[in-house]
């Protein structure tokens, strides 16, 4: 699994990675994890479940992805690449620089790919140009895509003009273990209307500004709690300040995963005000915690849940305030799903043990498919445009050189293979006390440890 975006920093991507990760271990596969260093986080570190991770001496260079270089990357990624024996390399987010060059040298390589693509783009703005024609050079040899919603799969077969037999649906899941309803949490005789994002404008802050003002002007008894941080949060504050909201609008700033479900059980009502999504799983978080659920009609998020879990409002102020009042309403009339009714029906529809089952048929897929010659390589590359596409034909023709100038001077037979590390079985633990204190002290250490 190769990403920019992973644990210590939060989101869904790092959130889906490392459950992802977990679930195929548990089914009997090696999975490595490769991101960039975080601050001083930089080395090979273990988390639970003996999962590897290699955080990279690469300083992210802007919004937590590295200087995209493409050649640069290539004696280190391979370096791991061979001491992990891998056969599969799994990159995630199109944001993610770092996903991209993995991929890439990797089929240079000769290793199969897979990408999961998270998120929704345009095709008219500059940026959206630019993101999409990287995308068509990075998915142009890769094995097989995965996209968490089908409005996700449409965009990403338009934007990369892919096969669409080439791209898989396989949604996000949540852990229902970490998000069970807690009612006793909430304040008696008050509406808490709770709001988790990045204060960001493409999760659609400026909706949020408007709608603030309308419902605590008609609902006294309506309180708003809101988690996360971002450059938004300013305009919110402001509008806090402006309408004299101290005691009904909260901020509790950026939250760790951990302390999500906290959050979230202290609502009734969670509000997702996002101008563009592929899935969402803040909302997935939500309802298993029992909240209604209101949200903006885009992207993915009306596949997410059923009707009667969710009100979907088209992204402006006057229907988002709408939904939103039909939601505070049908609450004061008791026309409201029970929390651990709720709880149970997303439990049963979102779980990681599927999507990891799902996943490895990808793998199996992949892995049963001819190799691509050369030749078959370039030609992809070739057709991706008319100025654009002889511009990857020699990227890829120069990598290809680079790599035969690393693979000379630093042979793959003088590249020590790691060893593979085996988490203790329950039962050990419990046959052998010693066994747990002296395993429970390593594993801290090497948390704790600040390089390898």
């Amino acid at each position: 699994m190769v990403c920019d975006f992973f644990y210590p920093n939060m989101g869904g991507v790092e959130s889906h990675i490392y459950q992802l990760s977990n679930c195929l271990l548990d089914r009997g596969h090696k999975v490595i994890i490769v991101t960039h260093k975080y601050g001083n986080r930089c080395g090979v570190r273990y988390l639970a479940n003996g999962l590897k991770v290699y955080y990279l001496p690469v300083p992210p260079f802007y919004n937590q992805c590295i200087l995209p270089s493409l050649f640069t990357t290539l004696p280190l990624l391979r370096s791991v690449f061979v001491r992990e024996k891998v056969t599969i390399v799994h990159g995630h987010s199109a944001f993610s620089t770092l996903g991209h060059e993995a991929m890439f040298h990797a089929r240079t390589m000769g290793l199969k790919t897979v990408f999961t693509d998270h998120s929704l783009f345009g095709f008219a703005d500059a940026s959206s140009i630019l993101t999409n024609k990287v995308l068509k050079f990075s998915l142009a040899d890769v094995s097989h895509v995965i996209c968490v919603s089908h409005t996700s799969k449409e965009n990403t077969v338009l934007r990369s003009r892919l096969s669409p037999h080439q791209v898989s649906v396989i949604p996000n899941a949540v852990d229902a273990a970490m998000f069970v309803p807690d009612p006793s949490r909430r304040t008696p005789g008050k509406i808490t209307v709770v709001v988790i994002s990045r204060l960001v404008y493409r999760k659609g802050m400026d909706l949020l500004a408007g709608v603030i003002p309308v419902i605590t002007a008609q609902y006294p008894e309506v309180c708003f709690l809101i988690g996360g941080d971002g450059p938004k949060r300013v305009l919110l504050e402001e509008v806090r300040e402006q309408h004299e909201l101290h005691d009904r609008v909260t901020f509790i700033g950026s939250l760790n995963h951990s302390e999500v479900r906290d959050v979230l059980c202290q609502g009734d009502i969670l509000l997702n005000t996002s101008l563009t999504e592929a899935f969402c799983i803040a909302i997935v978080e939500g309802a298993c915690c029992g909240l209604q659920v209101v949200s903006t009609r885009v992207g993915g998020v009306p596949e997410v849940l059923p009707s009667d879990l969710i009100y979907l409002a088209d992204p402006s102020v006057k229907a988002l305030a709408a939904a939103l009042q039909q939601a505070i309403e049908d609450r004061y009339q008791g026309k409201v799903v029970p929390p651990f009714e709720a709880h149970d029906r997303v439990k049963q529809m979102y779980t990681w043990a599927n999507v990891a089952a799902r996943t490895e048929w990808v793998y199996d897929l992949v892995s049963s498919s001819p190799a691509r010659d050369m030749a078959a390589r370039i030609e992809r590359y070739y057709h991706c445009g008319p100025v654009s596409g002889k511009l990857f034909v020699i990227a890829a023709v120069l990598n290809i050189f680079f790599l035969m100038i690393v693979s000379f001077f630093i042979p793959a037979k003088n590249i020590e293979e790691a060893p593979d590390f085996k988490v203790p079985s329950q039962a050990a633990f419990h046959q052998d006390a010693s066994t747990l204190n002296v395993f429970g002290r390593s594993m801290s250490d090497v948390e704790n440890k600040k390089e390898s």
